[in-house]
């Protein structure tokens, strides 16, 4: 039994690392796809001013208030998922360094 056990162990062990990683993959591709969305952002507010100073005139105030926030949120998302990447990557090394589970007195999987 003790062998089912530890075997039972292992692959709930490897079963949690595979799907953290795929969380982080997952955290990874919203944090591309977050970035690419500040890079739209910032386009859309350049050709803004661009084509405005073109005409002779400034950007309008409601419109420059919102390419900022766009802007401001596109940004505040990367920041949010480069944190969770962090986190995840911190929980991933802490609990790989966590000695596998012994288990515990008196039962050594011999049988008396």
């Amino acid at each position: 039994m003790a062998l089912l056990d530890k075997l039972r162990q292992e692959l709930d062990r490897a079963g949690r690392s595979a799907q953290r990683a795929l969380d982080e993959g997952r955290l990874r591709l919203d944090l591309f796809r977050a970035r690419q969305s500040v890079d739209k952002f910032a386009q859309r507010f350049g050709y803004a001013v661009f084509r405005a100073k073109k005409a002779g005139a400034d950007l309008p105030a409601e419109e420059y208030t919102a390419h900022m926030n766009n802007l401001t949120a596109a940004e505040a998302e990367v920041t949010r998922l480069e944190t969770l990447i962090a986190q995840a990557q911190k929980g991933e090394a802490s609990s790989d360094k966590t000695p596998p589970a012994s288990p515990p007195p008196g039962e050594s999987g011999a049988t008396p």
